[in-house]
């Protein structure tokens, strides 16, 4: 199960209606609780650094991945996963995701359709990047 808190939601979804109908990405901080529960603390938007039509695809640049992974030690926390929207389609995991996914990380995918939230979802990867699970997802949702 994976919890965002309200702050990290605001970023998070703000930066998937930003760059709307572009595809956003991005790191998401926090802890983890017993069971394998883990609570999103703190989002870092950043760059989609993909060099292609970015209406379907997404590559973090590895300058944010490298700051996100600086303030994660820096305030005790862990890299819990990943987010990233899908413009004008549903929420969910696609082979291309899966392919470039890293297993254990969450990834929470926004779907926005005609510049709205329409739904979120998260999914694991499995250990061989073979497939993925849905994961419980719980968002402050207004």
């Amino acid at each position: 199960m994976i919890r965002i808190e309200p702050h990290p939601w605001d970023v998070m979804l703000r930066h998937a209606l930003d760059c709307y109908p572009r595809e956003c990405c991005g790191i998401m901080l926090g802890t983890l609780n017993d069971g394998d529960e883990r609570t999103v603390t703190a989002a870092i938007a950043c760059r989609n650094s993909y060099e292609g039509d970015q209406s379907d695809r997404f590559e973090l640049d590895p300058k944010d991945q490298l700051a996100a992974q600086r303030l994660a030690r820096e305030q005790k926390l862990e890299v819990l996963g990943f987010f990233h929207s899908h413009p004008d389609c549903d929420s969910y995991f696609s082979a291309t995701d899966l392919a470039n996914s890293w297993p254990w990380y969450s990834n929470v995918v926004i779907s926005i359709v005609g510049g709205a939230l329409n739904q979120a979802k998260a999914f694991r990867a499995n250990d061989t990047q073979t497939e993925s699970t849905e994961e419980i997802l719980t968002w402050p949702q207004s």
